[in-house]
């Protein structure tokens, strides 16, 4: 069990650290509380014990744990306001009448960015854009192009090359799309295509195989693109001493490209959810806070990246303000 000393001097490490990246050792704790080095040294060593610490090699100092930083952050962790320069800067966004959504939340993220020197990312939802119709223009003998209309008026166009084209079986394969799957969410078209299109398509239309493959892989090119992920200061991460040699960084730079990973920051539970090192599920060395937002327009992920070593207190408060604006 942990004593109210104890933690006392678990918070003065936490926030020197994230102040200084440098270990924190017992003199800078004395300078904070009233109590005798020796006192403070052996807390430090039975906080050591406990796992809430840990030592470094180069010196005698000692930095959080994963174990520290998250008994900080569930226990111990005050939040801090916003100042007033920032509040401005994310109003100026959130009350400019000629942005739409997208545009504000990218614009806010950026500023989060700036504000923070970490890296952020939002991660839109497809799937609450559902299929309105599709049509079809040959353009000559061979090639044509689909044209996918969402619910939502987002657009989408592709180009389709067939050996030859039997403009009735084309058409008939877009009635079976129009009467079957409208009203289908983007990102399920394609596996309705499959299990409901599929089965029936052979009685129908004489090139199936063909024209059915190249609608699947147009369908799920579109609800890729419609699926939309953001970063703003993807580099910031980089200017983190933690991140200061070159295999860390070729590391973290391929996972901010693996879509796989990327796709892991999307969030599904409600209010603002912390994932300190190995919790993150992208890098041990990081920590994101993250949080799902709901519009009318569909819902989303935004994202903050930074070092374990990062100001919590801070993040939290201009992601909830942040969150609140968006839904508002």
């Amino acid at each position: 069990m942990i004593s109210k000393r104890q933690e006392e001097i678990l918070k003065v490490i936490v926030e020197e650290y994230i102040k200084s990246a440098k270990p924190v050792g017992s003199e800078s704790i004395c300078n904070n509380m009233k109590c005798s080095s020796a006192t403070v040294r052996n807390e430090m060593a039975e906080l050591e014990d406990m796992g809430f610490l840990e030592k470094t090699h180069i010196s005698s100092g000692r930095v959080p744990s994963e174990k520290g930083y998250r008994y900080y952050v569930d226990s111990l962790m005050k939040p801090k306001n916003m100042s007033g320069e920032e509040m401005l800067k994310l109003q100026t966004i959130f009350k400019n009448t000629e942005l739409d959504l997208n545009d504000v939340i990218t614009r806010s993220i950026e500023i989060i960015s700036e504000i923070t020197a970490y890296t952020s990312v939002v991660l839109g939802n497809s799937s609450s854009e559902k299929l309105k119709k599709v049509e079809v223009i040959p353009l000559n003998d061979v090639d044509l192009v689909a044209i996918v209309v969402t619910d939502k008026g987002h657009t989408e166009n592709k180009k389709i090359t067939l050996s030859r084209i039997d403009i009735n079986d084309i058409k008939k394969m877009v009635d079976l799309i129009n009467e079957l799957l409208v009203g289908t969410p983007i990102d399920e078209v394609s596996s309705k295509l499959e299990f409901e299109i599929k089965p029936v398509i052979g009685k129908y239309v004489k090139q199936h195989e063909m024209i059915y493959n190249a609608f699947y892989n147009a369908f799920s090119d579109f609800a890729k693109s419609s699926s939309s992920c953001y970063f703003a200061g993807k580099t910031n991460i980089l200017k983190q001493p933690e991140f200061n040699d070159s295999d860390k960084i070729r590391n973290i730079i391929n996972k901010f490209e693996d879509k796989n990973i990327v796709d892991n920051i999307e969030e599904t539970n409600n209010g603002i959810n912390i994932y300190i090192g190995s919790e993150s599920k992208l890098d041990n060395d990081v920590t994101v806070i993250k949080t799902k937002y709901d519009t009318e327009d569909g819902e989303g992920t935004i994202a903050i990246i930074g070092p374990k070593r990062m100001e919590y207190s801070k993040v939290v408060s201009l992601l909830e303000y942040i969150k609140k604006e968006i839904e508002r």
